[in-house]
């Protein structure tokens, strides 16, 4: 393909064109491309020519052959947007832009399922129709050439246009290209049973020649003479389309057929019934080979008479009879030729009734076809496509998984719904995710082509304020149930704690009754199933601690009350690592909470649990409570013991600076050993760091934060809690 020759062409069907910008652009690619080859090692520019005069084929404006001749200048780096713009204006680098895009697509498919999520995701990532309409010609051309390619690739590019483009192309309504693309696919794929099919076909292709136009005649006559107007036109079927046949049929393509066809259009409903009856009554009929799609449409709105009759010479035929109306349905709408045999390829039954098609996804291909057809003339087709957007999908948005598979979600999901989709612990546990390698907040919507890769944490768990933004039904029930779980678990053991006292209170030994027949029945008693129920209600302050006490003591009111025995106070000195001398109780378990991570240093107090030993706690920690006095120990620090604390800190830095190698090294030079690490980004290149270290007392620790205070990279350090 030569420039001048892609000018004559646009000219021809779009005499506005803006020829000079068609100069500006074929001048600015050869320069850019000027002594490059490709791997296939073809000169480059021979490449964009040839995509240009596919375009021109499709009848497409000038900005969109632009886009053809410079396609892949952003992809190989050879110029910039802003150069571009400023040369072609925005709406060409729009078109380009998003050709790169879909050309950085990692395909993976798993499965028929995953294909047609991808093939949504390209049409949903896709605002403008030209892109997808220049990316088709590029994968056209590459396949014409692909002898040129090394052989490593032909099995990969064959795939990608099996499971992308030639479905693209068919839902788009561009028959003749789908059909090259799978023709060439399987060329690519397997070019000895191409070859195979091809020499066989080739043995009678004169024969086939003739015999349609003896088959077209013979009709054309029939029609005449019963005084019906007509249209009879016939063709060889492809080669794909027969080596599918052969696949799913399990046959030599000696036993093949129905290697013609032939398609009859009518005026009337009327006349294609009475056509029927003309071609059976000329030929006859092959049993279970007669489907009536006019009395019974496919869901798609397809209508025609498929029958398969034995033609002259004993060669079987197909003929499909239908009215000029249907016809344009057929050919306009996402085609029934998509949905039909699409569906069909596994099993190769090209005649198979398919039940369940999406009809509002009929719909929303039907005008694509449309702007396509090169018969409708479009007067000035750069005014027709800047004015179309393409917005196939506008309720979904089609993300990518790490491992490349397509998720489907709603416009406006977010990470946490993406993370609930792939699985509900992987949801419980997020706490950040990366977008295209980029962490991001939890709340940022997802966009088409994103890929998505969620960070979780062991001990993470949802948070209430998740509901205010995500968007999937699921995140919302799996965090509400998450929750109600968690609240209730809460409630339990609050309740209990509430029994014992009031127990206590009364010289009772809660513990005695907590698995008894006897509250079991005080549960019945308030309507509720089970005892966990009943101290649920205590603890959402549903029921009153007084109420059980008081009902326990009506069911046996002369028995002698099990008293709660308390621990004989001792003094004691704990093992060496505890650090902790208690005053009150021996041989017992101490333990530091966790809530607050206490440190020598600080006022500390005891707090007995149950069945836990001591927990020993900050004084200040919001976890001890007036009305848990009676549980509270003097405890305090072994200064004779040398030992390391936990404490989590929280630091703010300048992420984009090398920051955390300084934190790094600085808690290095303080004898502070790291562990459970854990960063986000907030905004303008700031991070947040959480770490757990380990420190002497709490001089050690505010050493160890005024350092990192003094750094310049460092923005805040401050002690938190758990």
């Amino acid at each position: 393909m030569r420039f001048f020759e892609i000018v004559d062409q646009v000219l021809e069907y779009h005499p506005e064109a803006d020829t000079t910008l068609l100069e500006r652009a074929y001048v600015f690619s050869a320069k850019v491309h000027r002594g490059a080859a490709r791997l296939s090692g073809e000169y480059y520019l021979h490449h964009p020519l040839e995509v240009a005069g596919i375009l021109t084929r499709l009848h497409l404006d000038d900005q969109s052959i632009v886009a053809g001749l410079l396609h892949d200048v952003l992809e190989e780096k050879l110029s910039t947007s802003e150069e571009l713009q400023g040369l072609f204006g925005p709406r060409v680098v729009a078109i380009i832009e998003g050709v790169t895009r879909l050309s950085r697509i990692e395909y993976e498919i798993h499965g028929e399922h995953q294909a047609e999520h991808l093939r949504k995701m390209v049409l949903a990532m896709t605002k403008d129709l030209r892109v997808i309409l220049v990316r088709l010609a590029d994968r056209l051309h590459d396949l014409r050439v692909f002898q040129l390619h090394p052989a490593a690739l032909h099995e990969p590019m064959a795939n990608e246009v099996f499971d992308i483009y030639a479905p693209l192309a068919g839902r788009l309504g561009i028959e003749w290209m789908k059909m090259e693309l799978e023709e060439l696919a399987f060329q690519c794929h397997d070019p000895e049973a191409y070859a195979r099919i091809s020499r066989g076909l080739a043995k009678t292709e004169q024969e086939r020649s003739t015999y349609i136009e003896e088959v077209k005649q013979t009709l054309t006559a029939k029609l005449t003479q019963h005084g019906l107007n007509g249209r009879v036109s016939g063709r060889s079927k492809h080669i794909y389309s027969i080596y599918r046949k052969m696949m799913a049929q399990n046959l030599e393509l000696d036993r093949i057929y129905d290697l013609t066809a032939f398609r009859i259009i009518l005026d009337s409903v009327e006349d294609c019934y009475q056509t029927l009856g003309i071609v059976h009554a000329a030929w006859e009929p092959v049993p279970g080979r007669y489907k009536d799609y006019i009395a019974k449409p496919k869901p798609n709105m397809y209508q025609s008479l498929h029958t398969t009759v034995i033609g002259p010479y004993g060669e079987r035929m197909e003929v499909q009879i239908r009215t000029q109306d249907m016809d344009r349905v057929a050919r306009e709408g996402i085609a029934a030729h998509w949905f039909y045999k699409e569906a069909n390829r596994q099993n190769g039954r090209k005649d198979n009734a398919l039940e369940g098609i999406d009809e509002q996804e009929a719909r929303r291909f039907s005008w694509l076809r449309q702007l396509l057809e090169p018969e409708k003339g479009w007067s000035n087709p750069k005014e027709f496509f800047e004015t179309v957007k393409v917005d196939l999908y506008p309720d979904e948005v089609y993300v990518f998984s790490p491992q490349g598979e397509v998720k489907v979600l709603p416009r406006g999901a977010t990470p946490i719904d993406f993370a609930y989709h792939v699985h509900t612990m992987v949801g419980h546990r997020c706490v950040g995710a990366r977008v295209n390698g980029k962490i991001v907040p939890l709340r940022s919507e997802l966009g088409n082509g994103d890929t998505v890769e969620i960070l979780t944490a062991t001990k993470h768990h949802p948070s209430k304020d998740w509901l205010n933004f995500v968007k999937t039904n699921k995140a919302k029930n799996r965090i509400r149930h998450w929750i109600k779980t968690e609240e209730r678990d809460s409630s339990i053991g609050l309740g209990r704690d509430t029994c014992e006292r009031e127990f206590r209170k009364r010289g009772l030994n809660f513990n005695h009754y907590l698995n008894s027949q006897e509250l079991q029945e005080i549960a019945k008693s308030f309507s509720l199933q089970s005892v966990d129920d009943l101290l649920a209600s205590v603890g959402y302050k549903k029921i009153s601690a007084m109420q059980v006490v008081g009902r326990i003591q009506a069911v046996q009111p002369a028995e002698e009350p099990v008293r709660e025995e308390l621990p004989v106070e001792r003094k004691r000195r704990p093992s060496a690592d505890d650090g902790i001398l208690v005053q009150g109780i021996d041989d017992v378990l101490v333990r530091m909470a966790r809530c607050c991570n206490p440190i020598p240093g600080e006022a500390i107090v005891g707090y007995v649990t149950r069945g836990r030993g001591i927990t020993v706690h900050r004084r200040s920690c919001k976890n001890i409570t007036r009305e848990e006095r009676e549980r509270q120990l003097d405890v305090r620090w072994d200064s004779g013991e040398e030992q390391s604390f936990p404490a989590r800190i929280r630091v703010v830095y300048d992420g984009e600076k090398g920051g955390f190698g300084i934190l790094s090294a600085l808690l290095g030079q303080y004898d502070v050993t790291v562990s459970d690490v854990t960063m986000s980004n907030i905004m303008d290149g700031l991070v947040v760091c959480r770490m757990r270290i380990e420190v002497r007392d709490t001089e050690h620790l505010n050493r160890v934060l005024t350092a990192l205070k003094s750094e310049k990279t460092v923005h805040e350090a401050q002690r938190v809690n758990d």
